[in-house]
């Protein structure tokens, strides 16, 4: 036991990121990111493969089978007669054969050309949700981030709101033990203790999830040690930009406005493809059959044919033509009403985006006021708290004053501490709907 514990502690390491660090580790390491990574090599696999569709096509089929055996051959002698006994079944034989063409496209009336424009734009389709991916692990880290800080001041403000009621129960027990106090004081500060005892269980119970949010996050073992240069919760500047810049902004920046531009230019190439579909494929190359069964009579009579022993080579000028009808008119109808629906989607980004810019910049303009706010009275509240506190301890106040006051303390910097970082969270939304981020 103890050399496994010794064991892992050497592999344990420690770690301390500020938040743009955290943020970039995130993006390089997220698993989630990696895999619309490799999704966009996909996209370039699907482009090479229309693009070389206009390179060589090999086709070669080779196979061993039997063919009947044949010593001699229809005609015997040198007078020409039919020689009956030659189609007396004398055996098998081995048969050797090979058939192949090599071909290549000269005209497809556009489809290579539509389907590698399709292709193109899918490569554009699938980076943009590459950003899209990095948006969420964006968002995701910024919570974790910004969460661990917020149950960590929220934790300090209640040990130091345990000390002052500590403090006020011990003088309130030793008062009543003289005979000076009263027992209610003492069941009032109690009561007060066991409260704030409780949202410290649950604040230190947040506190681990974040941490283990973080390091899931920026890819470091649960044994590994991870601190934050930031010790307290500290809102963000506010974006100086007004909110008509930051919706042009969006309607240029955003990768979903990319993605529907090259979707729009995909599907439009897919119609076109579609369409194309009707007509036939003109090619040309070369085609052979070669074939030899050693049981067979050979002959050197051109005018006869023997499927069983031949060879032959010829340059091809063809022309192939699949035909379904009323399929290919269906699929072209399809295209062409999955590119409708895509324009409206369009139309309907172009309201929408701006609505997503405007409403995140009104929350982060009413946090940011709210912050402001619910700063001084986080501070007028810890001083109404420590002067009752004081009072009391000089005997000039009741105990349950103190449980107001201090109620009034941590309602307020509970607040605060909470719209902070919902501000934060809301700043972080406000430069990913714009596309600022990530």
């Amino acid at each position: 036991m103890g050399l496994l514990l010794l064991a892992t502690n050497a592999t344990a390491e420690d770690f301390t990121f500020n938040y743009e660090q955290a943020v970039e580790r995130a993006l390089t390491l997220d698993p989630r990111i990696s895999e619309r990574e490799k999704l966009v090599d996909v996209a370039r696999g699907m482009l090479d493969e229309a693009t070389n569709s206009a390179s060589w096509v090999y086709d070669f089929n080779a196979f061993l089978g039997v063919a009947p055996s044949i010593r001699g051959g229809f005609f015997e002698g040198s007078d020409g007669r039919f020689d009956p006994d030659s189609l007396d079944f004398e055996g098998i034989g081995p048969w050797y054969n090979l058939e192949f063409t090599v071909v290549r496209p000269l005209h497809t009336y556009g489809k290579i050309e539509h389907y590698s424009e399709a292709a193109k734009n899918n490569i554009a389709i699938k980076q943009g949700d590459v950003r899209l991916e990095k948006a969420q692990v964006y968002m995701d880290i910024t919570r974790a981030y910004y969460g661990y800080l917020a149950a960590l001041d929220g934790k300090y403000m209640l040990e130091d709101a345990l000390n002052k009621l500590s403090g006020a129960l011990s003088l309130a027990e030793r008062w009543a033990e003289e005979g000076e106090g009263k027992q209610s004081d003492v069941f009032a500060l109690q009561t007060g203790i066991g409260l704030v005892q409780r949202f410290s269980a649950e604040l230190v119970g947040m506190e681990r999830i974040a941490m283990a949010a973080l390091k899931m996050l920026l890819g470091l073992q649960p044994e590994d040690s991870l601190k934050l240069a930031d010790s307290r919760l500290q809102p963000v500047d506010l974006p100086e930009m007004e909110l008509a810049g930051l919706q042009q902004k969006a309607l240029t920046d955003r990768p979903e406005m990319g993605q529907v531009d090259a979707g729009l230019k995909a599907r439009r190439a897919l119609v076109a493809a579609k369409n194309a579909e009707a007509y036939p494929n003109v090619y040309a190359g070369i085609g052979g059959s070669f074939a030899y069964s050693p049981e067979r009579v050979q002959t050197s009579d051109v005018a006869v044919y023997d499927p069983f022993n031949h060879a032959g080579l010829t340059p091809v000028l063809g022309l192939k033509w699949d035909w379904h009808s009323g399929v290919q008119e269906a699929q072209a109808k399809q295209a062409q009403a999955e590119l409708d629906a895509l324009v409206e989607k369009k139309s309907f980004a172009l309201q929408g985006i701006p609505f997503q810019v405007a409403e995140a910049y009104h929350t982060v303009q009413a946090k940011h006021e709210m912050v402001q706010q619910l700063y001084q009275a986080a501070r007028s509240g810890r001083r109404w708290m420590i002067t009752t506190y004081a009072d009391f301890e000089a005997g000039v106040e009741e105990a349950s004053e103190v449980m107001t006051a201090l109620q009034a303390y941590v309602l307020a910097y509970g607040d605060y501490i909470r719209v902070v970082n919902d501000y934060n969270l809301s700043v972080a939304q406000l430069k990913v709907v714009t596309g600022e981020k990530p």
